[in-house]
C-alpha cells in the first residue's frame, strides 16, 4: 500500500482512473473510502488521488492536535509522492477547510479547486444550532451510537434508509479512534481562512446542501462571495452529505466544472 511520509506521519493514499489528476480530501473522522459514490465517477474521467487525512483509515494516528495547515502538507506529501505537481483539489467538509489552507499555501500547485459542504472558520463562520454541536463533542463510543445521534443533522429527511446504510457500513469498517477525532477537531476549531480567501486565484466552485444542519449552507455563499470568480451551487433536498442526498445533481455540477478546464501538461512531474 502506498504511504507518503510528512511531519511524524505515514499518509495513507491511492489512486484511480487515469487523466488529469483529482485530489481528494475527506472530511472529519472519515476515511477516503467514504468517497464510494463521487470517486467511480470521477475515475471514468480523471486520476483521482484520495488520502486518509492523518488520525483516519489508514494513515497514523499521532498525538494531536492537528492543525488545518499541517493537514494541508500531508496533501501536498500525498502529491509528491503520486509524482503530481498540480491537481484538481476537491474537498468536502473538514476537507474543505484542507483545500482551502492548500490553494493558500501551495496556489502553484492548484489547478482549480470544489469546496463542498464547508466553512472558513473563524467568528465570521455561520455556526450550527447548539444541538448539533452538543452531539457532535459528545461522540458515542460506537460508530452505530454515533450515527444514531448524528445522522438526523448530515442526511436530508427524504434520503432512503438503504442509501445511508450504505455509508454506515463504511463509517463501521473505518470508525476513527477517540485520539484522531479529537486532533482533527481541534485542528478545525482553531483554524480560520475568512479574511484570506481573496488570495485565492484559483476558479473555484462551492457546493452546498441546501438543508445542511452541521455547516449551514450559508457558509458556503459567504466563502463564494470572499474567493474571486468563485461559482456558488446549492443542491436542494440535500443536507451535509450531499453526496448520498442527492448524488445525480452533486455529480453533475462537478463533472461540468472540471470538463470545464482543458488537460494541461503541467499537472505532472517529468
Amino acid at each position: 500500500m502506498p504511504f507518503a511520509d510528512n511531519q511524524g506521519a505515514r499518509i495513507y493514499w491511492d489512486e484511480q482512473g487515469r487523466g488529469a489528476p483529482v485530489l481528494l480530501i475527506m472530511g472529519l473522522g472519515w476515511t477516503s473510502a467514504m468517497w464510494h459514490r463521487t470517486r467511480p465517477i470521477l475515475a471514468g474521467h480523471y486520476r483521482t488521488i484520495a488520502l486518509d487525512n492523518r488520525g483516519a483509515g489508514r494513515s497514523d494516528v499521532p498525538p494531536g492536535p492537528y492543525s488545518i495547515a499541517l493537514m494541508a502538507s500531508d496533501a501536498a506529501a500525498v502529491l509528491d509522492a503520486a509524482g503530481i505537481e498540480r491537481a484538481y483539489i476537491f474537498g468536502v467538509s473538514m476537507g474543505g477547510m484542507i483545500a482551502q489552507e492548500f490553494a493558500l499555501q501551495y496556489p502553484q500547485r492548484v489547478h482549480s479547486l470544489i469546496l463542498g459542504c464547508t466553512a472558513s472558520g473563524g467568528p465570521h463562520a455561520v455556526q450550527p444550532d447548539s444541538e448539533v454541536l452538543e452531539t457532535l463533542f459528545r461522540r458515542g463510543s460506537s460508530p452505530d451510537e454515533f450515527a444514531e445521534s448524528m445522522n438526523p443533522f448530515i442526511y436530508h429527511s427524504s434520503t432512503p434508509r438503504e442509501r445511508i446504510e450504505e455509508d454506515m457500513a463504511l463509517l463501521r469498517q473505518w470508525y476513527s479512534t477517540d485520539t484522531g477525532f479529537t486532533a482533527q477537531l481541534q485542528g478545525i476549531m482553531g483554524w480560520e481562512a475568512h479574511g484570506r480567501l481573496p488570495q485565492i486565484g484559483a476558479r473555484t466552485l462551492v457546493v452546498h446542501g441546501d438543508s445542511d444542519r452541521l455547516i449551514p449552507p450559508a457558509n458556503g455563499d459567504l466563502i463564494a462571495k470572499r474567493i474571486p470568480r468563485a461559482k456558488f451551487v446549492l443542491i436542494p433536498y440535500a443536507g451535509h452529505i450531499f453526496s448520498t442526498d442527492q448524488p445525480a445533481a452533486a455529480h453533475r455540477e462537478v463533472l461540468q466544472f472540471l470538463s470545464s478546464f482543458e488537460p494541461s501538461s503541467s499537472t505532472h512531474r517529468g
